[in-house]
């Protein structure tokens, strides 16, 4: 009430000193704003046309007013005085707090406020009565563009504090009206079915509900029509025109009426091409781009490609920005045209920087290396759009874009800006699969067995998971000679993230090829050789094991003390005397390669090695199948043994030998025994010390050991570790005997002498006599990464049974499982952990059921376990599955 009486009393008083100013006039000594809140009093100082020292009259004050009601940011203006002070009292329109949009679906709530901040229409603005219907009209319009005539859009106004409003809209979608008729007017060269079979837009037939094609939309009306004028165009009708385009709806706006009218005219002949402009390159090479010859009927499209082609071969001469046009001039009498492309080829361009955008998850360094145009080099169009293609071919992303974008202030350089939107999927491969392992299985295999008609076989594959990358080129003759010998070579590359793989972390890209011969033994077994090229790059990361890199990493400058002589130092600062100067002479921290007497530890395998491998492997398998299938067989038995040998001359040397099987023995008519294993030894020879890490047994998971993680089981490595380096001076600035950590100094590393000496936390620090101390890197937990073994055992039992109810079980493999294995390591490093020689009470095992389904979206397999006897650290997995991959 009291408010009520507070506004009333101030346009009273507002009323009076009006009627005062207009009874006489004044000279304004100062100006007074009241009842601002947003708004700043600048805005009404600039909006008035009145100053400190005028002297002011009626028509002054009136027009005073009326530019305070212009600014359009108050519902009430009223001006008095208060001796010689001016008052102007105003009264704010409220602003618009949130615009809240509930019941859309078919049209998302980002979409439709981006339509009504194009409208002038956003959150923050000054409220109005006509607010509301710019609002419904915009939203309308946006559902009118969908079809939807019958959307209906109700809004309300709840008052906020702080004199602010909160607008309301709901939305009641309605229903798409649907095409009933679509008519085409004055045509008589082609056929209504002939143009209305290039409509996206159709009447309602047999698969409209699934299609949607029979659901009205503006956009894709004008995009039916760009493609009626371009069929027209394209066929020599240069002065074909749409006169008028109708949409018309029934009465209850269910239902869509299209009319086309058209004016075909004449077919034009080319009579002559010609060149304008700088070609900048020889126009021999210009005209053999351009594909329209005087004489052929006029074809737009072909027009536009020969542009293309133009602009394309001068982008691959550095002219990036170049334009070419083709130009139609008509002559109406003979109905001939003459087209002229002119050529703007603009400054040859250089690439400054190449940039990377949207790669959230992808590595710079992964896209980077996908690039064929190089910084610094001319721009090409060929090399850019080759560098876009190569990114697309990871199968990283759902879309690549490619921008060229000018340097401000340099007319010849340019940066090129590559836009990529990552995916779980959006690749064309012929397999797309899904395992909890390695996420998104996306790969592609043309796999063709009669290569024209020769019965040589040539295979492309191309696939990426979520910690692998792969292509490979497989060739291969069946009938090298009469007797069936074959020949064949292989060329491959690989990048793997084995992080992503529960491996400890580190990642490699690998490309080589192999030439390969096979020879029969009979129609169920086969000899195979083959011998090869492989260049690996191992990478490691900063949370990479002690094994594969030593760590932690120390400076060039970098001393350290002895144990005893840190315990002397800690004793001499706790009994309270200051040490402000160390009182021995620290060592300098030997290089890796330097480090005679180990202080450092033990050196990783990189370390020693370095991170690329140069080698020549050479394979020799033997191979005997009699399974009656090649997939969810039931029958039969197989065996595999292979053998793998980097060869002296290379950069390693190592052996593998592999050696799997598997036997399915019928128990009754619907019960099948089926029996595996796998069996791996790996080892050095030579002047390689130790088996490469990366050439590690690995198991876990599925076709492994199911109800475990993959590739969890077995040896881990030791956790990264950081320098250990306690301060070995105080001096006591303030002689008051505390120690402070603003005077401690000289921190220096430590060399550890024993353990039980003390002088470090156990708890945060590791002590091993001879080595530096270090900050631990963690517990190694369960969770810890593996890092494999060179031994690896791996057995399986399983009953396999029919589903009930499935008549038709060829596609389905039911079986209760029991499996068991490990990997083990033979070479055990000190500080490892779950690492064990063979030994048959540190084998992993679990049981449970499994389901293999082979659909129309690729094999799906699931498993349900329960581990029965595990090792401490084994990460347990009671549920797996996988979609679409091989298995």
């Amino acid at each position: 009430m009291m408010q009520v009486f507070s506004r009333v009393f101030g346009l009273l008083l507002a009323v009076c000193f009006s009627l005062a100013v207009h009874a006489q006039t004044f000279r304004v000594n100062d100006i007074r704003v009241e009842g601002l809140q947003r708004v700043s009093a600048g805005t009404v100082f600039s909006a008035i046309p009145i100053r400190v020292g005028d002297t002011l009259s009626n028509l002054d004050v009136q027009r005073a007013t009326r530019e305070l009601f212009k600014v359009g940011l108050f519902t009430d203006v009223s001006i008095g005085r208060d001796g010689d002070v001016l008052v102007i009292m105003v009264e704010e329109r409220p602003a618009i707090n949130e615009i809240a949009i509930e019941g859309n679906k078919v049209i998302k709530t980002e979409q439709l406020m981006e339509s009504l901040t194009e409208n002038g229409l956003s959150e923050g603005q000054i409220y109005q009565s006509a607010t509301l219907n710019m609002i419904s009209q915009a939203l309308e319009r946006e559902y009118i563009g969908q079809g939807r005539y019958g959307a209906s859009v109700d809004l309300e106004v709840e008052d906020l504090p702080r004199n602010q409003v909160k607008v309301l809209v709901e939305i009641d979608e309605g229903e798409t009206a649907r095409i009933r008729k679509i008519n085409i007017v004055g045509n008589e060269a082609f056929a209504n079915d002939e143009l209305l079979d290039l409509f996206e837009l159709q009447t309602t037939g047999l698969f409209s509900w699934i299609t949607g094609d029979d659901k009205y939309n503006r956009e894709k009306l004008t995009g039916d029509i760009e493609r009626v004028e371009s069929y027209y165009l394209d066929r020599g009708y240069l002065a074909f025109n749409l006169d008028s385009t109708q949409v018309s709806l029934s009465p209850d706006k269910s239902k869509v009426f299209i009319t086309l009218n058209v004016t075909e005219g004449d077919v034009y002949t080319v009579s002559d091409v010609d060149l304008a402009g700088d070609p900048a390159i020889d126009e021999r090479f210009i005209r053999r781009m351009i594909l329209m010859r005087e004489g052929q009927t006029f074809s737009q499209a072909l027009m536009t490609t020969s542009s293309e082609y133009i602009t394309n071969r001068l982008g691959n001469e550095g002219y990036t920005f170049a334009e070419v046009e083709g130009i139609p001039e008509r002559n109406d009498e003979d109905k001939t045209v003459k087209v002229t492309f002119f050529i703007d080829p603009k400054k040859r361009a250089y690439v400054r920087r190449i940039n990377f955008r949207g790669n959230t998850t992808t590595q710079d360094e992964v896209l980077r290396r996908e690039m064929r145009q190089m910084e610094g080099g001319a721009a090409s169009t060929a090399q850019i759009e080759h560098s876009k293609v190569r990114l697309e071919r990871l199968g990283f992303f759902k879309e690549v874009t490619v921008d060229t974008v000018e340097v401000p202030g340099v007319a010849d350089q340019v940066d090129v800006d590559f836009t990529v939107e990552e995916q779980p999927s959006g690749s064309m491969g012929l397999q797309l699969g899904y395992a909890e392992y390695s996420g998104l299985i996306i790969s592609g295999n043309i796999q063709q067995n009669n290569w024209f008609g020769t019965g040589k076989q040539v295979g492309i594959s191309a696939s990426h998971s979520n910690y692998q990358t792969a292509y490979n080129f497989r060739y291969n003759d069946p009938y090298f000679t009469v007797d069936g010998v074959s020949r064949g070579f292989n060329i491959f590359y690989q990048s793997s993230d084995y992080a992503r793989a529960n491996v400890s972390g580190y990642s490699t890209d690998v490309f080589g090829g192999n030439v390969s011969f096979g020879y029969p033994i009979s129609d169920v077994e086969r000899l195979s050789f083959d011998i090869g090229f492989r260049n690996l790059e191992v990478k490691p990361t900063s949370y990479s094991v002690r094994e594969i890199i030593n760590t932690p990493l120390y400076s060039s400058s970098a001393s350290y003390i002895t144990q005893s002589e840190l315990l002397e130092i800690q004793e001499k600062i706790s009994s309270g005397e200051d040490s402000p100067f160390v009182p021995y002479d620290p060592t300098p921290v030997p290089s890796l390669q330097d480090d005679v007497d180990g202080v450092r530890g033990q050196p990783g395998f990189l370390d020693v090695h370095g991170r690329e491998f140069h080698d020549f492997v050479a394979n020799a398998g033997w191979a005997k199948s009699t399974l009656n299938r090649g997939v969810l067989a039931t029958r039969g038995a197989s065996q595999r043994l292979g053998i793998e040998t980097a060869l002296p001359g290379g950069d390693l040397e190592y052996y593998k030998v592999t050696y799997d099987a598997q036997m399915f023995q019928p128990l009754t008519r619907h019960l099948t025994l089926r029996l595996r294993t796998s069996l791996g030894w790996a080892d050095s020879y030579g002047k390689t010390e130790e088996l490469p890490f990366f050439e590690h047994y690995y198991a876990g998971g599925f076709g492994s050991v199911r109800g475990f993680e993959r590739n969890s089981l077995g040896p881990r490595g030791t956790y990264a570790e950081s320098s250990f380096a306690p301060y070995t001076a105080w001096d006591d600035v303030n002689g008051d005997g505390v120690i402070d950590n603003s005077e401690l100094a000289s921190a220096y590393y430590v060399l550890c002498e024993d353990p039980d000496m003390g002088g470090y936390n156990p708890a945060r620090q590791t002590c091993r006599p001879g080595e530096l101390m270090t900050n631990s890197g963690g517990q190694v937990t369960d969770q810890s990464r593996s890092f494999g073994g060179n031994l690896l055992v791996e057995t399986s039992a399983e009953i396999i049974f029919p589903l009930p109810f499935i008549e038709d079980q060829r596609s389905f493999q039911t079986a209760f499982f029991i499996d068991a294995g490990n990997v083990f390591d033979t070479n055990c490093g000190a500080t490892q952990v779950n690492c064990f020689d063979f030994a048959l009470d540190r084998m992993s095992i679990a049981a449970g059921l499994g389901l293999t389904w082979i659909s129309a979206f690729g094999p799906m397999t699931f498993s349900v376990s329960e581990a029965i006897q595990k090792n401490e650290l084994d990460d347990e997995k009671g549920f797996n599955f996988s979609m679409g991959q091989t298995f």
